[in-house]
């Protein structure tokens, strides 16, 4: 690994091969890589990606198919996709036969983050949100800084990455599989930790476990910044300051201590507005939700903390600075994401995959839109989660006035054992709510929704799985009969 953390430090002029180019992932690190004076190129399937277009932007070149030809005879290391397997794709196979050094892309992005001071952001829900509200403060304050987050952000320029220098970087890091264990944090949020990634973590003792071990990341004087309304990141707190006392713990939300409590919390008329202990100014942003909110907070002390390693303190320009990136935060893609209004209707995108999430979400949308009907078309992610999270989502989607249902999303990680768990999700569902209908695929109900919406109406496609493609068909269809 030594070897690997020089290759990063000094990434000017060396070559990089990606395989995955095209996942969120990874074509934001091909971004960070060139942005850093590296030739970067790759390869992935033929289908098309919204990553496609900004690939094309940067100018990065890819073949689609894969093949031992496509590995440059220059490359000085390969990168890859956990989709992708070293023993299967060929790609990777003449790599490995070339003996070139090769990193999944986790560990190459831990590498990365050594060679700057880095922030990691981490948590079962909200980290996606969290770590691009934190690149639109950056932005607004003009730091010195990089960012990547797991989607694309509007206030990227429809980008995962925001590059606008180098002193300090900014992540968002994944718990599964303990991928954030590569990373090089100087300081961290932590969102929340629950029961999730069940076919990895059978307990929520196996979880939380690896939330403590990322923390202990941390160096001596490492910042940790934690949910005080999250009992998972609470125990965390209890855990760590006892096993490290020399880590500096900030605490934000309704229930925290110090500057980043959340003291008041308003929606009205499409604005989300809130207050904290240690600011005086009402922030407002224009995306739904309480724990919204929450998400904010802990973009602020993530902020703040960088501010003051770079500047020293906070001046009333960063804070005037700060509102002003909060109220021009659009959201990233799939989370609340509004796909368009046709006909009276209004058409929005969610990749809340977890009932906590799910919950939370649509409260939110319930309350920032009142007085409307809330249609939700629901696909569950996973039959590991969907089986050890059953009852949760059976009561997690209350807020909706009707829930459609597809089959469950398989993950490329596990298969249906062929039993009837859609079925026992459906019936679960409905035991909660009185309105229900199921349609296998989500363009099954497709002709019935083309029927039954009306204006007024908020619907809702939710969900890690393809189910958003109801949603963009729905839209054109209503938009072409205005």
């Amino acid at each position: 690994m030594a070897d690997i953390k020089e290759l990063f430090k000094e990434i000017k002029g060396k070559k990089f091969f990606l395989v995955g180019i095209k996942g969120t992932g990874l074509s934001a690190f091909a971004e960070l890589l060139l942005n850093a004076g590296a030739g970067v190129s790759g390869s992935d399937t033929a289908e098309k990606f919204y990553t496609d277009q900004v690939l094309a932007s940067l100018g990065i070149p890819y073949k689609e198919g894969f093949s031992a030809d496509n590995v440059p005879d220059d490359a000085d290391c390969v990168i890859y996709s956990s989709a992708y397997n070293p023993e299967t794709n060929p790609d990777l196979a003449e790599a490995r036969r070339r003996g070139l050094p090769m990193l999944e892309y986790t560990a190459a992005l831990g590498a990365f983050s050594c060679a700057y001071d880095a922030g990691g952001i981490a948590g079962v829900h909200g980290k996606t949100t969290t770590t691009a509200m934190t690149g639109t403060l950056l932005k607004a304050l003009d730091a010195p800084a990089s960012v990547l987050a797991g989607s694309a952000v509007s206030n990227f320029g429809g980008h995962s990455t925001l590059v606008n220098g180098g002193r300090y970087f900014v992540a968002e890091t994944c718990e599964y599989k303990r991928h954030f264990m590569s990373f090089c944090p100087r300081r961290m949020i932590i969102t929340s930790i629950e029961p999730d990634h069940l076919d990895f973590y059978p307990t929520y003792k196996d979880i939380f476990s690896a939330f403590v071990d990322y923390a202990d990341l941390l160096p001596n004087g490492g910042e940790l910044i934690y949910c005080a309304d999250d009992p998972g990141c609470c125990e965390l707190r209890d855990v760590i300051c006892k096993k490290r006392p020399d880590i500096l713990l900030i605490p934000y939300g309704r229930n925290a201590a110090g500057d980043f409590r959340i003291t008041s919390n308003t929606v009205t008329d499409g604005s989300n507005a809130f207050t904290v202990a240690g600011f005086d100014k009402t922030f407002v942003l224009h995306i739904p939700g309480r724990h919204i909110a929450l998400d904010a907070a802990a973009a602020l002390a993530m902020t703040v903390c960088i501010l003051k390693s770079w500047k020293g303190g906070v001046s009333s320009d960063d804070i005037s600075r700060i509102a002003s990136g909060f109220e021009s935060f659009c959201g990233s893609k799939r989370r609340s994401e509004i796909v368009g209004n046709a006909k009276g209707i209004l058409f929005m995108d969610d990749y809340g995959h977890h009932p906590t999430a799910i919950k939370l979400t649509l409260e939110g949308i319930r309350n920032f839109y009142p007085g409307r009907r809330l249609v939700v078309d629901f696909m569950s992610h996973t039959y590991s989660r969907t089986e050890g999270l059953l009852e949760e989502f059976a009561s997690c989607l209350g807020a909706a006035d009707e829930v459609i249902l597809n089959d469950i999303y398989a993950s490329a990680r596990e298969k249906n054992n062929g039993g009837d768990l859609d079925q026992r999700l459906y019936k679960a569902v409905c035991s909660h709510h009185p309105n229900v209908k199921y349609f296998r695929k989500p363009l099954d109900g497709f002709d019935y929704l083309a029927s039954h919406l009306k204006e007024g109406d908020v619907f809702v496609t939710m969900g890690a799985g393809d189910n958003w493609t109801l949603g963009k068909k729905l839209f054109e269809y209503f938009e072409a009969k205005k």
